[in-house]
């Protein structure tokens, strides 16, 4: 109810108070051991996983995720593109307890307070409602989660960089995983890799460059293609690429293709 100032006059309806949550409340260390052995729960084949129960607005739809952000981090690349593209299923993949809470709280409440106005196409539901997030180790349990080809976009923004060689083998990038990825990647989909640490750029990129399914793909050609709005998201849209960007560092971007014939 409206209410009166003294004069009699009626006041504007307060607003309703913002359910977002807070990153204070969310305390978790910058990066988690991809080898240790944490209490996961994941789904054994593809076919089991119960996909209703994270887009409940698209239920009985048959749908599944076309886009897979590994390592999501607080989840700004999936706020940025939910909007750009409500009927596509987006799943966030996070390894850290904490912080794939605060992404599931924070999709939570944007549903539930989001104001924008309806789709024109009546058969898409409300903001948000096609993003989700799995508390998952991906360098282990990825294919038990995505078919083969049903993918079109997988990102891997500011990954871990690994500096020491030793560690090496913990990068998200590598030749076995490689081969994961061309598996649950459709033919056509793309790649998005990003950091601020030119050596990681260039171990990402020749890796890819190297794997006979991938081909590299030039920035411009995408955004011909109608993918400025992802590499917009991609180059601002995180944690990291903000925090990049106010200690005026440099990023480096690089996309590849997967295409249907190995290259010889």
């Amino acid at each position: 109810m409206p209410k009166r100032k003294r004069d009699g006059k009626k006041t504007a309806p307060e607003q309703p108070k913002t359910l977002l949550p807070q990153k204070r409340h969310y305390r978790q260390r910058a990066h988690a051991n991809p080898f240790s052995d944490h209490a996961l729960v994941y789904p054994a084949a593809p076919d089991v996983m119960d996909w209703d129960s994270h887009y409940p607005a698209f239920a009985g739809t048959g749908k599944t995720p076309e886009f897979a952000d590994i390592g999501c981090g607080f989840g700004g690349l999936l706020i940025a593109l939910a909007p750009m593209f409500p009927d596509t299923l987006m799943l966030g993949m996070e390894i850290r307890v904490q912080v794939s809470q605060y992404v599931q709280d924070r999709i939570t409440a944007l549903r539930a307070t989001s104001n924008a106005p309806p789709a024109t196409d009546s058969t898409i539901p409300g903001p948000y409602q096609n993003v989700s997030i799995v508390r998952a180790n991906s360098m282990k349990f990825m294919p038990n989660y995505f078919p083969k080809h049903s993918l079109s976009a997988l990102f891997f923004l500011f990954p871990d960089p690994h500096f020491k060689s030793r560690k090496h083998k913990a990068r998200i990038i590598s030749p076995t995983l490689l081969a994961e990825y061309a598996f649950i990647l459709r033919p056509g989909g793309i790649v998005y890799t990003i950091t601020d640490v030119k050596g990681l750029h260039e171990w990402m990129k020749t890796h890819l460059e190297e794997f006979p399914l991938f081909e590299p793909v030039s920035e411009e050609q995408l955004r011909e293609e109608g993918k400025g709005g992802i590499l917009d998201a991609v180059y601002g849209s995180t944690e990291e690429g903000k925090k990049v960007e106010r200690n005026a560092g440099e990023k480096w971007l690089a996309c590849f293709r997967r295409i249907e014939v190995p290259r010889a």
